[in-house]
């Protein structure tokens, strides 16, 4: 009899991943295995991968293991390693609840941009402290086409590239990487979020995810633009000594973003669970050939 191997299906404001519980770090996921769970026609479909590992099982988590029992393996559609992903961490503890391994209330979870703090609220929402951005110096060029606009370097533990546009269709279609100059800005690739006004403090946003081309949701990436529309609005916190609260909308659903005085950013959002099920290990082995 072939072996199973367990898989759910979730999503935050439809970034979808497949989850991938794996306690002991015992399965190997090559960057072809991740690629071929998340094809859309031939796999189960997803944004990314979330391995579940406990962090003592990992050697990129084993440091953070007594802060946080569990660590987010993420891996990019492409099966691609990211440091981080915001809409993952959420769906990530909503399993960790669904499976039993925590209850509502505060969590912490390892990733490899550190340990962040979750909290699991009644009404089903998922507020995630995402540390603090830091906004690397430098001019940035985002390009489409002929169009050009320049662009906010923003980092949350993983790059983003920020524009401010007029109308998100001037993003295009989004499925290739959108050129950023200078060249060598991002070695290891970069999101890039359009962003357009909606109301004071709403804004609403499209992206490519590197790796993943555009996804309906991007939760780092939200916290960049909320970041980034802060010191265009003049409201940086630091500066002003009140927090920055920003209402920003994805193809997927909607996102509310604070960032705090002392720089820490809480993001809040939807997680869900959607299905569960088993792979099979031959069908794995015959999709990376």
């Amino acid at each position: 009899m072939s072996t199973r191997i367990a898989f759910l299906k979730g999503h935050g404001t439809e970034n979808d991943f497949v989850i991938v519980p794996d306690p002991e770090n015992a399965l190997d996921l090559t960057p072809a295995a991740v690629a071929a769970l998340c094809d859309r026609r031939a796999g189960i479909g997803g944004d990314g991968v979330l391995h579940v590992v406990r962090s003592a099982a990992h050697p990129e988590a084993r440091a953070m293991a007594a802060e946080a029992e569990w660590f987010m393996d993420y891996r990019n559609g492409d099966g691609s390693v990211a440091e981080m992903c915001g809409n993952g961490v959420r769906v990530f503890a909503r399993y960790l609840q669904h499976a039993g391994h925590v209850t509502e209330g505060d969590l912490t979870i390892a990733t490899r941009a550190g340990v962040k703090s979750v909290h699991l609220a009644k009404d089903g929402d998922v507020t995630v402290g995402m540390g603090s951005a830091r906004l690397p110096e430098g001019d940035v060029t985002v390009s489409v086409g002929e169009h050009s606009w320049p662009a906010r370097n923003v980092n949350m533990g993983n790059p983003h590239a920020v524009a401010f546009v007029t109308d998100l269709e001037e993003a295009g279609r989004l499925l290739d990487p959108p050129p950023v100059s200078p060249a060598g800005t991002y070695p290891h690739g970069v999101n890039v979020e359009f962003v357009v006004d909606r109301a004071p403090r709403h804004v609403a946003m499209r992206v490519h995810e590197r790796g993943s081309g555009e996804t309906r949701s991007c939760g780092t990436g939200a916290c960049a633009v909320a970041v980034a529309t802060a010191r265009r609005d003049g409201a940086d916190p630091a500066v002003t000594g009140t927090p920055a609260t920003y209402t920003v909308d994805v193809p997927g659903g909607r996102l509310v973003i604070t960032e705090r005085p002392d720089g820490e950013i809480e993001m809040t959002g939807p997680a869900v669970i959607v299905a569960e099920g088993e792979i099979d290990a031959e069908w794995l082995e015959d999709a990376v050939r």
